[in-house]
């Protein structure tokens, strides 16, 4: 007796299951690499306020060497995704920490080479950016380790969907909104309140980012077990993620009190992380076959997004004399990949043969 067709096309992977041991480790090890990632990408944001006053830089050079991460980090996007699922994202993994955290490392003696400190901070960030993408996933290639055999990427298929290029754009405005806050909000503080404790603002939203990101995750996974649908759960969590949390940020530009700012700050920080609960696996939702390479192309357009919105948010600044007109910009982005997921978002899987229910 013949399978049914869905059955026979399904990934032997999908059906294995980890043990709870293997379930612990991976996470903490998981949250640990994050920790580690985000201490060196949140760096030069917050050492940018004094480097600007040591070298001279206005906020259009400030965000050029900003947004100059996001160049590095949009260009390996994809083939990262695409060996993650093919190699397994811990070979990957490993080769691309290691280099970025010893790039990290000596950002500070590339800032004192020469008198070129603008071209050095620059080249510095886009390497950052490009070792934090799995760039040094090509080299598995090269060491011939074994790849799995995985069906190829039914590109046309998948980008005849409208549920995938809203997954791809709302992405895209979640990534570009955090990573212009996460450029600038070190400089707003700064600039804006003097005589205020740096650790405050540059530890305080990050602080409740954990568990808010943890709340998120908990709160998803409990509403699918009630019984609600896969796709509203992820449609409110974008909600939170992309709306409410671009009011917070709007509220930024319209206070004078620094604790409100720190409270603004932190709520805006704190909701964005429900999109890891909404849009980031949604991709997983659309396409679990080939999701890595998915999301690649997601997190690559939400990298040159970040390039535009961080580059564009230091000339605001410039121009306008006025953070608002920042925050005004990461409202618009947020709502537009709002709308667009809330209008087209789907959880039916497409990878495979039409005939599926949503779910």
């Amino acid at each position: 007796m013949q399978p049914p067709p869905d059955e026979a096309r399904r990934d032997p992977a999908e059906d294995t299951q980890w043990s709870r041991p293997e379930c612990q480790a991976w996470t903490g090890t998981l949250l640990l690499g994050t920790c580690l990632l985000y201490c060196a990408r949140v760096s030069m944001p917050v050492c940018t306020v004094s480097m600007s006053q040591d070298f001279g830089w206005n906020k259009k050079e400030a965000g050029i060497v900003l947004s100059s991460f996001f160049w590095g980090y949009c260009l390996t996007q994809i083939v990262g995704g695409h060996l993650g699922d093919r190699v397994g994202g811990e070979k990957v993994i490993l080769l691309s920490a290691s280099a970025w955290g010893l790039i990290t490392a000596a950002t500070p003696l590339l800032a004192h080479l020469g008198s070129a400190h603008l071209v050095f901070m620059t080249f510095s960030r886009i390497l950052t950016g490009l070792l934090q993408d799995l760039f040094l996933a090509l080299g598995i290639l090269a060491q011939g380790l074994p790849m799995a055999k995985k069906p190829r990427v039914p590109w046309r298929q998948l980008f005849r969907k409208p549920s995938v290029w809203a997954a791809i754009f709302s992405q895209l405005s979640a990534a570009c909104s955090f990573f212009i806050l996460l450029s600038w909000l070190p400089t707003f503080f700064k600039e804006t309140f003097p005589s205020s404790k740096g650790w405050v603002f540059n530890v305080v939203p990050w602080l409740v980012a954990i568990p808010a990101s943890l709340f998120s995750g908990f709160l998803s996974d409990h509403l699918i077990s009630q019984g609600y649908r896969t796709i509203a759960v992820r449609k409110f969590m974008q909600v939170m993620g992309l709306g409410l949390s671009s009011v917070f940020a709007l509220c930024l530009g319209h206070t004078s009190s620094f604790c409100k700012s720190v409270f603004f700050a932190s709520a805006s920080i704190g909701l964005q992380t429900f999109n890891h609960s909404g849009i980031s696996v949604n991709i997983q939702d659309l396409a679990p076959s080939c999701a890595g390479v998915l999301f690649g192309v997601a997190n690559t357009a939400g990298a040159l997004a970040g390039v535009v919105g961080v580059g564009l948010g230091g000339y605001l600044i410039e121009t306008t004399g006025s953070w608002t007109s920042v925050f005004n910009l990461v409202a618009a982005i947020s709502s537009l990949g709002l709308c667009a997921f809330l209008m087209f978002g789907k959880a039916q899987r497409v990878d495979l043969s039409p005939g599926r229910e949503d779910l």
